[in-house]
C-alpha cells in the first residue's frame, strides 16, 4: 500500500499523449493495479474515438504517493507494447461483451456508453463524459436498421403500417425490456444519487443506455456490428409485429372495454416529465373517475399513453379472471 501523500502535495502527470485510446488503456492498466488515475484534455471529447495530434493533449495524473509505481507500470506497458505482448487489463465488461457478441477494440467506448450523466456530474475533473451524445447517435442507427429490416421483411406493407411497426419496435418499453435481458442495468456507471434512487431499474434510463450501446457497437465495429446485434435482438419482435392485430391500439381497446362495462372514458394525465428538451421522457397516468389504473413512461406522450393503456387492460383482465 503506497504511503499517504504529504499535505498539499500536487497530483503528478504520469502520461501525456495525443490519443484517447492510449489514455483509456493506460488508465485501465493503472486502475487494475489499484492506482486511481484522472484523465484530462485540452480539447472537448467527441462521440467518435478521438485522435488529437496537433490539436491538444490528453493527460493522466495520479497522486504523488503513487506516481513512481504508475511510471513503472507505464514504462512496462510501453516495453510490452513494442514487443507485441498483450497488456493485462481489468476486463469488467467481459460478460456484457459476450452478450453483445462483440469484442471492443476500444474498451473505453463501451465504458462511455454505460456512463450516466449522474456519474459525469460527480467527477470534478471533467474527465468523465456521459453517454447522451451516444444515445442521440444510437437512436438514429437503431431507426435506420429497424426500418431496413421492416422494408426487407414486409415489402408489401404500406408506409403507415411499417411506421406503426417501427414505433413499437423502437419504443422505450421495448428497448428497456431488451436491456433487462442483457442485464445492462448491472453494468451502468451511475452517480451515488441515481444509484440510491433505483436507476439500474428505471425504464427510461435502461432504454437510453441501450441506444448508447448500439452507437458504441456502430463506432467500434461499423454498421455491420450494430446490424448483427439488432437482428439477433429484435428479429423475433419483427416477426411478431407482422402478425395480424400485432400493432394494437391499446387506448381504443381500453376505451371499448370500459364502455362495455358502462364506465366513462378514461383520462390520460402527464404526471411528470424528465430529461433534456431534445430527449424528454413522459410519465403518463391513465385514470378512471380520478383513480389511477396504470402508469407508464415513454419518449412521447403517445407512446406513454399506449403503454399505460396496455398495462391498464392487463389489470382489468386480471380482475375478471
Amino acid at each position: 500500500m503506497p504511503p499517504p501523500d504529504l499535505p498539499g502535495a500536487e497530483p503528478v502527470v504520469v502520461l501525456r499523449t495525443h490519443s484517447d485510446i492510449e489514455a483509456s488503456i493506460v488508465r485501465g492498466l493503472l486502475d487494475a493495479h489499484g492506482i486511481t488515475a484522472t484523465l484530462t484534455s485540452d480539447v472537448p471529447h467527441s462521440v467518435f474515438p478521438l485522435s488529437v495530434d496537433g490539436l491538444g493533449e490528453v493527460r493522466i495524473t495520479v497522486s504523488a504517493a503513487q506516481a513512481d509505481e504508475a511510471a513503472r507500470l507505464i514504462a512496462d506497458y510501453r516495453q510490452d507494447e513494442r514487443r507485441g505482448t498483450p497488456i493485462p487489463l481489468r476486463d469488467e465488461f467481459a460478460d456484457l461483451e459476450s452478450s453483445l457478441g462483440h469484442r471492443f477494440r476500444d474498451r473505453g467506448m463501451l465504458e462511455h456508453a454505460l456512463t450516466h450523466r449522474s456519474r459525469a456530474h460527480e467527477d470534478v475533473t471533467g474527465g468523465v463524459v456521459d453517454n447522451e451524445s451516444l444515445e442521440f447517435l444510437g437512436d438514429a442507427v437503431l431507426g435506420f436498421i429497424v426500418a431496413d429490416m421492416l422494408f426487407r421483411r414486409y415489402p408489401d406493407r404500406d408506409e403507415g403500417q411499417k411506421s406503426k411497426m417501427k414505433a413499437s419496435l423502437v419504443s422505450a418499453a421495448t428497448l428497456a425490456d431488451r436491456a433487462e435481458r442483457l442485464n445492462l442495468g448491472q453494468h451502468l456507471l451511475l452517480g451515488r444519487g441515481e444509484e440510491k434512487s433505483g436507476g439500474r431499474r428505471k425504464l427510461a434510463l435502461l432504454a437510453d443506455s441501450y441506444e448508447a450501446v448500439i452507437a458504441a457497437l456502430y463506432l467500434d465495429g461499423g454498421i455491420g456490428a450494430a446490424q448483427t446485434f439488432l437482428e439477433r435482438e429484435l428479429g423475433d419482435l419483427v416477426e411478431e409485429a407482422g402478425r395480424p392485430g400485432a400493432a394494437a391500439d391499446f387506448k381504443s381497446a381500453l376505451q371499448e372495454h370500459l364502455q362495455a362495462k358502462g364506465d366513462p372514458l378514461p383520462a390520460y394525465v402527464v404526471a411528470a416529465q424528465s430529461g433534456p428538451a431534445h430527449r424528454r421522457t413522459f410519465h403518463v397516468e391513465v385514470r378512471l373517475r380520478g383513480v389511477v389504473l396504470a402508469s407508464a413512461d415513454g419518449r412521447t406522450k403517445k407512446e406513454a399513453e399506449q403503454e399505460a393503456a396496455r398495462l391498464a387492460l392487463e389489470g382489468e383482465r386480471r380482475i375478471v379472471e
